[in-house]
């Protein structure tokens, strides 16, 4: 079988496609493209690598097999004794010095999924090139008929080539270093400490992100942190159809924040006491707008091609360069390690800032937003209201399709919507046209539509922003019909 790198690493269907076998080929790659970069006098110096793995099914085992492939090659592993967040995983790859790390994870994808991202140096992402070089490396030994190295875990544990470790020390001791725990511990709000419920979604960031705001000062109380590997049957996004048990503890009216990680815990969603979920376009224009008006910090922005335009409107406020990349945080990873990036982020919750590594961090930005409400003494949904009725922002809403679709060939897609391409959608004329990634239609109003394929699932996504429900219904739909039209409507069936 043929193993793609998707936006962000490998994921398949566990025991259909992600078999040991096939993760026992990824790990051999992997090993074989890490020694092939290191100069011949390092080689046999015992590299380092760092390994983790989430909370679904056999992810623990998948991690040994990879530790197992991984030193019988020569490289040694950190591998991590419990299960934690990616991002707490690509903290200790930078702690450590090590020359990479691998993560079993499908993060938000549904439970039958599993699968295996590959991380740089520098903590983030490996790059296109080189997860197109493991792609090479695993195909050739396949054809060949090369099986992977391997060695017993419980070897390689006696001979000191696999060191369990636990990583949440110094990433703690990290994130001291970007919130003021001193802030929120030292905030009352009606008379009390702030009050946190957290939907850890049964991902990794079960526990930690609990622990952690506790340790700030807070009173927290934790949903669907239960080990439970196949999510209990949910799909562990973020985002408000998802989060009923979150809503409905919110509306109970004890509680400040509420706050919930996906299944690796690098994305964040929020919901506000009156039981409003506060999507990640508007997270990070009150992240942006506190960082700039609160911390004083400055730096450009990044944002992907389905993010919000407030983050435009901001930028421009504020005199910061921004950039917009195609979806996947590779995109925004890379410019992270070339300039100083405030805040980087996509609509799926991804996000990072100043100061941190180039990865999504649900956990951190959690934090942050914990420390936002503290610091101005308002809810999430007032602040988010507030700032677009600035006019400076003004008023944007947001929604997106997921249909699901058979093969096709993007490049064809993409090359129909612009040729097919109408001069105005929903009554508003047609500005200009991108093909960055999928086809994103901007309107005169600073409405955009954007069609695009996912990275990661065999989906079409239907994104749309304008200044109300309705116009973003009507452009939503006009989109769905373009898509109809081109791929026809059997392949389209599933409903949003």
């Amino acid at each position: 079988m043929t193993i793609h790198f998707g936006t962000d690493g490998w994921r398949a269907v566990i025991s259909d496609e992600f078999t040991f076998e096939n993760v026992r080929h990824v790990a051999q790659a992997i090993a074989e493209k890490t020694l092939s970069d290191l100069p011949a006098a390092q080689r046999g110096t015992g590299p380092w690598m760092v390994v983790g793995f989430d909370t679904r099914f056999l992810s623990d085992r998948y991690a040994v097999a990879v530790a197992e492939v991984l030193a019988a090659n020569g490289i040694r592993v950190w591998l991590a004794q419990a299960d934690a967040p990616t991002p707490m995983i690509s903290y200790a790859i930078v702690d450590k010095q090590a020359l990479g790390g691998v993560m079993i994870t499908a993060s938000h994808n549904p439970p039958r999924y599993n699968g295996i991202k590959l991380k740089a140096a520098y903590g983030g992402s490996a790059t296109a090139a080189v997860a197109k070089a493991v792609e090479a490396r695993i195909n050739a030994n396949q054809t060949a008929r090369t099986r992977p190295k391997q060695m017993e875990i419980e070897v390689a544990l006696s001979a000191g080539l696999v060191m369990r470790f636990d990583p949440l020390p110094a990433y703690e001791a990290h994130l001291r270093t970007l919130i003021d725990f001193e802030r929120i511990r030292n905030t009352q709000i009606n008379g009390s400490q702030v009050r946190v419920a957290v939907d850890a979604m049964y991902g990794t960031g079960r526990v930690y992100l609990r622990r952690l705001l506790e340790d700030a000062g807070c009173a927290v109380t934790e949903l669907r942190y239960e080990m439970n590997p196949g999510f209990n049957g949910i799909h562990p996004e973020p985002i408000a159809r998802h989060l009923k048990p979150l809503i409905d503890i919110m509306l109970e009216g004890n509680h400040q924040v509420g706050l919930a990680t996906d299944g690796d815990a690098d994305r964040i969603g929020a919901v506000d006491p009156t039981g409003r979920f506060i999507d990640p376009h508007c997270i990070m224009a009150l992240l942006l707008d506190y960082l700039v008006n609160d911390r004083h910090l400055t730096g450009s922005v990044v944002k992907t091609v389905s993010t919000t335009q407030m983050l435009n409107r901001l930028a421009d406020r504020y005199g910061l360069k921004i950039h917009e990349t195609p979806v996947g945080f590779n995109h925004i990873s890379d410019l992270m390690l070339h300039e100083s990036v405030l805040l980087g982020g996509e609509e799926s919750g991804g996000i990072s800032m100043l100061g941190h590594i180039p990865e999504g961090d649900g956990i951190l930005m959690g934090l942050l937003l914990v420390e936002l409400v503290a610091a101005r003494g308002k809810t999430l949904a007032q602040l988010c209201d507030e700032l677009m009725a600035a006019p400076h922002v003004g008023t944007f809403c947001y929604a997106r399709l997921d249909r699901p679709v058979r093969a096709f060939r993007k490049s064809e897609l993409v090359a129909d919507l612009i040729k097919r391409a109408p001069r105005e959608l929903a009554g508003v004329p047609i500005a200009r046209i991108s093909d960055q990634d999928g086809v994103k239609y901007f309107l005169g109003d600073n409405s955009w539509l954007l069609i695009r394929p996912s990275g990661t699932e065999p989906v079409l996504r239907i994104y749309a922003e304008s200044h109300s429900d309705e116009q973003v219904r009507r452009l939503l739909e006009a989109g769905a019909q373009m898509a109809e039209e081109l791929l026809g409507a059997p392949q389209f069936a599933g409903g949003a």
